[in-house]
């Protein structure tokens, strides 16, 4: 099977829109969350500019453990206390850093990095893991940003029930 997606155009809201129809179309009619995370994955890194890392971790009961990404090597377990990663998993709240240099506690697996977008992943209560975003430059994440990647995560979710 060959995917092939058209370029995304207009306003970001637009954009991200076109997008979530694409993930959509990606994640259809499968259930296992190692392969969707794995094509959503590639699919977000090519398909929006100024990122180096996107991808997830899972919640192994102790700890985040690197899944399916793009981008460089990746550090392989963060502690809930640590880094935006933690930050997300333990609030339940997206965290958008414009400075990831100047965030209490940053692990920075990827010195080029600078901005990044986490979005939690929870099914009731209980925490599946992060979807995590970085890019090399400064504040690249905005509000449409954020609910965008809000909306991908949550068809991600979608798609394990």
């Amino acid at each position: 099977m060959s995917f092939s997606f058209p370029p995304l155009t207009g306003s970001k809201p637009e954009r991200y829109a076109q997008l979530l129809e694409q993930v959509r179309a990606l994640l259809h009619d499968e259930r296992d969350r190692i392969a969707n995370a794995a094509n959503l994955s590639a699919l977000v890194y090519h398909a929006l500019p100024d990122l180096n890392w996107v991808g997830f971790y899972f919640f192994d009961g102790s700890e985040l453990v690197v899944g399916p990404f793009q981008g460089l090597p990746a550090c392989v377990r963060i502690p809930l206390d640590k880094g935006v990663c933690g930050a997300a998993a333990r609030t339940r709240q997206t965290q958008r850093v414009d400075d990831v240099h100047a965030f209490p506690g940053h692990i920075a697996c990827d010195s080029a990095s600078r901005s990044e977008l986490v979005v939690p992943l929870y099914r009731g209560e209980a925490l599946i893991g992060v979807f995590d975003l970085d890019s090399p430059l400064p504040a690249r994440f905005d509000g449409d940003d954020q609910r965008g990647l809000e909306a991908i995560a949550a068809a991600y979710l979608e798609s394990l029930e």
